[in-house]
C-alpha cells in the first residue's frame, strides 16, 4: 500500500491477539504499522510484534523489490513495534539503525547487542538525508516510554508519530477512529499529558499533512480534528457536555439511586447520562468515559471500612492517569457505618482541580423519600 509516491507502508493486522498489553480487549485486533521510504537510500521505519515477522519481511522485500533497506529507524522499543530488529540486522548486513542514545540501551536489554559500529545516535532535530526526503528526528520522551522519538519527512510533510495518534483495532474492520484512539490514548498515554502537550508543541511548529502512527489509520484529512482532540485529552480538559454515573452495589439499592439519578438528569435535559456498572462493564471503557465528561457521580458501599472493589480499582486508575479538573458528585452506601464518601476524597486528596458537589447523598441501606429529593436536588446541581 502507497502512503505517498516513495512512502509504503509494511505493517500488519493482528486478529489472534485478545488483550492488548494483558489487559485491554481488543474485538476489532491490532495493526502493527511499519513503513518504507524509497529514495536514493532506503529507510524503514519500525517493524512489529514477533508473531508477524515473516509476514513483515515479505511485505519489506516486495516493497523493496529485493533490494536492501539502508537504515532501519527506530522510533520506540515496546516490543510490538521492535521485534524484528535483530532479524532485519541479521538478513541485511550493511543497514544502519538509527534511534536514541535510550533505544540503543533497551536493544542491549532486549537483545544483547547495541549495535556498535552500525549506529547513528539521533538527537533532538538531528537529521538524515536519503536524497529527496531528508528526516528530521524529534525526541518526544515518555510518550509513552523514555527513549521514543517521532520523525518528520520534509519532502512529502509526513509525521511518523510512534505511538502518538494511535488506536486499537486492526486495519481491515472499519470503526470510528475517536472511541478507540480515546480509549487507546487515556488507557496507555494518559498519565502523560504534560509530555503529550510538549510534543504537540513540536509538531505545531512542522507542515504535516499526513500523520503515520504505530497503531491505527494513517491520517490524511482534517488534521485539526485529531490535533484537538490530542491537545483536549492531554490537558485534561472535557470533550464532551454530560454526567457520568459510575456505581457498585451489592444488593441492588444503590444501583436504584445510580438509575434514579440518571432517570431524573435526562428528565431535565442533560445532554448525555453515562450509566456504568463497574463490576460488569469494560474497565477501559469506564475510565475512557471519566475522562471524555467533566462531571462523574461516584455511587458505591461502604465495604469493609473501605469502599467496593471494583470502585477502588476504578478509582485507582484514574489516580493512576493524572485525573483532574472535574466536578465529582458521591452517593455512599452503609448499613451502619457509611465511611465510602470519606475514603474516595482520601483517594482523589491529591487530584488536581476537584470540585464536589454540595449536594451528597448518604443511603442507610435503601432508598427513603429523603434520599429521592437529595437525589432530585443533585441533579439540579450537576445541570
Amino acid at each position: 500500500m502507497f502512503i505517498t509516491n516513495d512512502i509504503k507502508y509494511l505493517g500488519v493486522n493482528d486478529h489472534d491477539i485478545d488483550l492488548f498489553e494483558g489487559q485491554y480487549d481488543v474485538p476489532n485486533g491490532m495493526a502493527y504499522n511499519s513503513y518504507v521510504i524509497c529514495d536514493e537510500k532506503t529507510a524503514v521505519l519500525d517493524t512489529v510484534d514477533a508473531s508477524f515477522t515473516d509476514t513483515w519481511l515479505k511485505n519489506l522485500e516486495e516493497a523493496l523489490s529485493q533490494k536492501a533497506p539502508d537504515y532501519l529507524i527506530v522510533q520506540h522499543m515496546e516490543p510490538d513495534h521492535s521485534a524484528g530488529i535483530r532479524v532485519l540486522m541479521e538478513k541485511y548486513p550493511a543497514a544502519t539503525i538509527v534511534a536514541t542514545a535510550q533505544a540503543f540501551r533497551m536493544m542491549k536489554q532486549f537483545f544483547g547487542e547495541e549495535y556498535e559500529g552500525r549506529r547513528i545516535v539521533a538527537a533532538e532535530k538531528s537529521t538524515l538525508s536519503l536524497g529527496r526526503h531528508t528526516l528530521t528526528f524529534v525526541t518526544a520522551p515518555m510518550v509513552h516510554w523514555p527513549e521514543v522519538m517521532v520523525t518528520y519527512d520534509d519532502a512529502d510533510k509526513v509525521l511518523f508519530s510512534a505511538d502518538a495518534f494511535g488506536k486499537f483495532g486492526a486495519l481491515d474492520v472499519e470503526e470510528d477512529w475517536a472511541c478507540e484512539a480515546r480509549r487507546y490514548y487515556i488507557g496507555i498515554v494518559g498519565k502523560y499529558g504534560m509530555q503529550v502537550q510538549a510534543l504537540l508543541k513540536k509538531a505545531a511548529e512542522l507542515d504535516i499533512q499526513k500523520i503515520c502512527p504505530l497503531h491505527g489509520p494513517v491520517l490524511t484529512e482534517d488534521l485539526g480534528y485529531y490535533l484537538n482532540l490530542y491537545n483536549i485529552w492531554s490537558s485534561y480538559g472535557v470533550e464532551s457536555e454530560g454526567v457520568m454515573i459510575a456505581y457498585t452495589s451489592v444488593y441492588g439499592h444503590t444501583k436504584a439511586a445510580a438509575k434514579l439519578l440518571a432517570e431524573l438528569l435526562e428528565k431535565k435535559g442533560c445532554p448525555k447520562v453515562v450509566l456504568t456498572d463497574l463490576a460488569r462493564e469494560d474497565m477501559a471503557e469506564a475510565v475512557e468515559d471519566a475522562f471524555r465528561y467533566g462531571k462523574l457521580v461516584l455511587a458505591t458501599t461502604t465495604y469493609n471500612m473501605d469502599i467496593f472493589p471494583f470502585m477502588k480499582q476504578f478509582i485507582e486508575h484514574l489516580t493512576e492517569r493524572n485525573f483532574q479538573n472535574r466536578t465529582i458528585a458521591v452517593i455512599e452506601n452503609g448499613s451502619w457505618a457509611p465511611a465510602a464518601a470519606r475514603t474516595i476524597k482520601k483517594m482523589l486528596e491529591n487530584s488536581q482541580n476537584i470540585t464536589y458537589t454540595e449536594t451528597a447523598v448518604t443511603i442507610k441501606s435503601a432508598l427513603t423519600e429523603e434520599n429521592k429529593a437529595e437525589l432530585d436536588k443533585l441533579a439540579d446541581e450537576l445541570l
